[in-house]
């Protein structure tokens, strides 16, 4: 396994994952972003900003127009396939080995990229199933079972999980042959799963945040708004920005071309000591999302 390291550098902001993969730090996320002219005008924004990374995911089933996006975008750029990171996730339906190897096999069919730079399982659970259920443990060991054979046959250059506890993850290093490059999970200053963070640091393992904004309501709080001011950066600007200080990647997402502007100006500045501190005072465990603590 490569040691996973971050390069925060002027021009190459990106993480080496253990996979020896570099992922990008930033990237567009996609989640509910649905229809083929607006994915293809919020595609289009995000590669004339920079965004060089694209995380969907098959419940979010626009799979096929970012696809068909990025098909007819890249070379507009200048860019081609290698030049993107793409990421998708195993639907919570589609755990177990043979639902795995399919669902798999159809995103890369309705990407058409040839490969996927990171492949995660999407939730601890498998959908329509009780969480307390006991097959839940077994059915997700098949599907990375699935995901290390895809990995190992060129298909997946790396592979992960996404909403995963602490006690998940635990699971799977304990199980697993090709240990998770990427954990995805929800992550901001009132959500910081410090422990968590610790635990894939110390295994070698990179944090990705989703819903880095708190959905949208920590937007106005006045923790982020003093911070804001001092800096003289949007709180959007701030929230992202105090995960990169971590060295946590973010995925926004957003359909305005001004939105993914701004979202992109996250380098050449950092928080202070006394910004982190302030923002740290914002913890109460809240999740905004999904908590995945009663999967077993």
């Amino acid at each position: 396994m490569k040691e996973a390291g971050v390069s925060l550098g002027p021009t190459e902001q990106t993480v080496l994952l253990n996979s020896g993969t570099r992922m990008p730090l930033l990237g567009m996320g996609t989640f509910r972003l649905q229809g083929s002219e607006l994915v293809s005008q919020c595609v289009e924004a995000a590669l004339a900003h920079g965004y060089r990374s694209f995380d969907t995911a098959a419940v979010y089933g626009n799979e096929a127009a970012i696809g068909q996006a990025l098909g007819a975008l890249l070379p507009l750029h200048g860019l081609a396939r290698s030049d993107v990171f793409l990421t998708t996730k195993l639907g919570p339906r589609d755990q177990g080995k043979a639902e795995a190897e399919a669902a798999c096999l159809r995103s890369l069919e309705q990407l058409a990229c040839g490969y996927l730079d990171l492949y995660l399982i999407h939730w601890p659970g498998t959908q329509g199933k009780p969480q307390g259920d006991k097959g839940n443990r077994e059915r997700r060991w098949e599907s990375w079972r699935v995901l290390e054979q895809m990995h190992h046959a060129g298909h997946l250059r790396a592979i992960g999980v996404s909403n995963y506890t602490l006690g998940h993850l635990q699971e799977l290093l304990a199980h697993s042959r090709v240990p998770p490059a990427v954990l995805q999970v929800e992550f901001h200053p009132e959500l910081p799963q410090r422990e968590l963070w610790n635990f894939c640091q110390q295994h070698g393992i990179h944090l990705q945040a989703y819903a880095s904004l708190g959905c949208g309501q920590l937007l106005g709080r006045a923790e982020v708004a003093r911070v804001a001011e001092r800096q003289g950066r949007t709180p959007a600007q701030v929230l992202l920005r105090w995960a990169l200080h971590q060295g946590v990647g973010v995925i926004p997402k957003s359909v305005s071309p001004t939105r993914l502007a701004e979202n992109a100006q996250l380098w050449g500045w950092d928080l202070s000591p006394e910004d982190m501190a302030e923002l740290g005072m914002m913890d109460c465990s809240r999740h905004y999302c999904w908590d995945p603590s009663g999967v077993t």
